[in-house]
């Protein structure tokens, strides 16, 4: 996929050879998705007089990626029928969780498992934090080494685990029959 990014600012050529060593250094044979926060924290450090520069790539490489990873959203009325929810308190912070598409993004790809992980919220620190009501099981979807997607369950601390990977289970199934 190609994009075109604006700058506010002339580059002059030192700059794009900089850029172009730099990326191809860090970058070069890894997937796209590993552009994550730790690269970018290195990125902004070891060029912090380029930032007016990588500011703008970065945030175009978000949007490409936050393209590709379409997240939709399904049942969230169901959820909220549950006892759980008769807090207000956790059903706003829930709704709050739906909104954010960039850590549900960061929860689903965050496992390391092969197939599927389950994170029982806690005592997380920072946007952990927000999760700490509920959990929430993940399935990375294959064909091959070819990764799909990502199929993930968000809800109570309650839930019936078992269920909900018998569930993802079958649906894996059933996605590789076709």
């Amino acid at each position: 996929k190609e994009t075109i990014i604006k700058f506010d600012e002339d580059i002059n050529e030192k700059q794009v050879e900089t850029l172009n060593y730099m990326f191809n250094n860090k970058l070069k044979g890894q997937p796209i998705e590993r552009i994550d926060k730790p690269l970018e924290e290195y990125l902004y450090q070891e060029m912090s007089d380029m930032v007016k520069v990588i500011k703008p790539i970065i945030e175009q490489i978000k949007k490409v990626l936050f393209e590709e990873n379409k997240i939709e959203l399904q049942g969230t009325r169901k959820e909220l029928d549950l006892p759980e929810f008769n807090s207000l308190q956790v059903a706003k912070n829930f709704m709050n969780i739906l909104d954010e598409k960039e850590l549900i993004a960061d929860m689903l790809n965050s496992g390391f498992a092969e197939d599927i992980n389950v994170y029982i919220g806690g005592e997380g620190e920072g946007e952990e934090e927000k999760l700490k009501d509920f959990s929430m099981v993940t399935f990375k979807h294959k064909v091959g080494n070819k990764d799909l997607g990502t199929i993930g369950i968000i809800g109570p601390k309650r839930m019936n685990y078992s269920k909900v990977i018998s569930v993802m289970k079958y649906i894996s199934k059933k996605l590789n029959e076709k």
